[in-house]
């Protein structure tokens, strides 16, 4: 496999924003858009406007698997940072630190799962969701002995709720890293 090359951070994304403003979109979708991700229309989004049914279901579902789910907010940030590290999905990594911050992740933390490196500062439940992130991004089957090593520390909701989010997420980090949406910037 090839090396992933470095990017110019201020290149423009492969497929171009929708501009704010624009008549041509939604005016109802964007503001929805807005009022579920802190009143800003991000970068992401306004690519993802291109098609407006993709912005719908991606706004949808990523409003549920962060704002309605049963995880911990420092789990699920645990395994978004992880996923983006992975992939080299910087735009990803650097749009959840903040909330990772927030949800209790200290900076030696971020730094180590940046750094492809499973922190001995994390619990045991935590230190097996890198575990099982890192699995399910690189190899996706699961061997039966790493779920089960999760599975032993959350409800059946809890590991389907995980494993959603994983799979979710790095459907987010290689859309960046294939469209080149890399900074808002």
């Amino acid at each position: 496999m090839n090396e992933p090359q470095a990017l110019n951070p201020l290149a423009e994304p492969r497929v171009s924003a929708v501009e704010a403003g624009s008549a041509d979109v939604d005016a109802a979708l964007k503001n929805m858009i807005r009022a579920e991700r802190g009143g800003r229309l991000l970068l992401l989004y306004r690519v993802l406007l291109n098609s407006p049914p993709v912005a719908f279901g991606w706004l949808k579902l990523f409003t549920a698997l962060r704002q309605q789910t049963a995880l911990p907010g420092r789990l699920r940030e645990l395994v978004i940072l992880r996923i983006a590290a992975i992939h080299q999905a910087e735009y990803e990594f650097e749009a959840h630190v903040p909330f990772a911050t927030t949800e209790g992740l200290a900076d030696d933390i971020i730094e180590s799962l940046h750094r492809g490196e499973v922190p001995a500062a994390l619990s045991e439940a935590e230190q097996d969701a890198v575990r099982y992130t890192d699995c399910m991004t690189r190899d996706v089957r699961v061997p039966k002995p790493l779920y089960d090593s999760v599975a032993r520390h959350f409800r059946q909701r809890d590991m389907l709720e995980l494993t959603v989010l994983i799979g979710a997420y790095n459907m987010v980090s290689r859309v960046l890293v294939a469209l080149e949406i890399q900074s808002e910037h």
